[in-house]
């Protein structure tokens, strides 16, 4: 039970591809949470991999140049895109699907049961965003995530401690 009690918490990270949104959200979330000392630890899964045939490598370039923007270093080998399944929602503490307009009709689809655990976000893909301004977004909506994380942790622990 006490090893349970150590493993962080689960943020689910949810887009169509798996290779460009949601992957920046995973890892600047990452890179925050772990800055802020959160026990938390993000990652993410494509509702479509299907829909994404023309990416080329395992990640989005845009993805790239936005982390690399803000200093951010990928360590070891990029990971490809990875299909969302009912256990990746079932582990997850927290789920964000980064485009309402896009994701809600496929997860009513495929995972209808779980539509009302998910946070939704409207930041577009890049047919109908400029990558940079996207990203930025995404960045915003992180960093709202974090506070609220880190504002929910810390209340968790003051309640411990007054407990005890």
């Amino acid at each position: 039970m006490e090893t349970e009690t150590l493993k962080p918490k689960i943020m689910l990270f949810l887009c169509t591809g798996n290779y460009y949104r949601s992957r920046f959200a995973e890892l600047l979330f990452n890179q925050f949470a772990e800055q802020r000392g959160l026990d938390w630890q993000a990652t993410s899964r494509g509702l479509a991999l299907e829909r994404g045939v023309n990416n080329v490598g395992p990640i989005s370039q845009h993805t790239l140049a936005g982390l690399a923007k803000r200093d951010i270093v990928l360590v070891g080998e990029v990971r490809w895109p990875r299909a969302l399944n009912e256990s990746d929602l079932a582990s997850a503490h927290h789920i964000v699907a980064v485009d309402r307009a896009e994701h809600l009709p496929i997860l009513e689809r495929k995972f209808p049961q779980w539509v009302e655990q998910v946070e939704f976000w409207h930041v577009h893909d890049c047919g109908l965003a400029i990558p940079d301004e996207a990203l930025a977004q995404i960045e915003t909506s992180v960093l709202g995530l974090i506070n609220r994380t880190a504002a929910r942790q810390s209340q968790t622990r003051s309640a411990m401690l007054v407990s005890q």
